[in-house]
């Protein structure tokens, strides 16, 4: 492949593999390029027993992504299960450095 990408997942589920690949040098992590992020931070279960859609913590979900674009050299990053305009919009800003505290009124 290309490069891989990994969706349907949140940050915070991801950060400790990323972190043993990395440590273990493991090639993949070279080609690791995209993240679609959900933005609740509960397990799939969770979600799936849940009767209310968890929008998450924009400004939390917003500065893991800038943490992991800038760890991993990310190009593709967007939203997947339970993201809207106003979490792609504060992601945007927050990687992009355009506000420190993205704006999610």
């Amino acid at each position: 492949p290309i490069f891989y990408m990994v969706s349907c997942a949140h940050p915070s589920h991801l950060f400790q593999t990323l972190e043993k690949a990395g440590a273990k040098g493991e090639k993949w992590l070279d080609r690791f390029k995209g993240f679609r992020t959900n933005a609740s931070c509960k397990s799939h279960e969770e979600l799936d027993n849940s009767t209310v859609l968890d929008r998450g913590d924009i400004l939390e979900l917003s500065v893991a992504l800038k943490k992991m674009h800038a760890e991993y050299n990310l190009r593709i990053v967007g939203g997947c299960c339970g993201t809207d305009h106003e979490h792609i919009q504060a992601i945007s800003r927050c990687i992009s450095d355009v506000s420190d505290s993205p704006d999610t009124q």
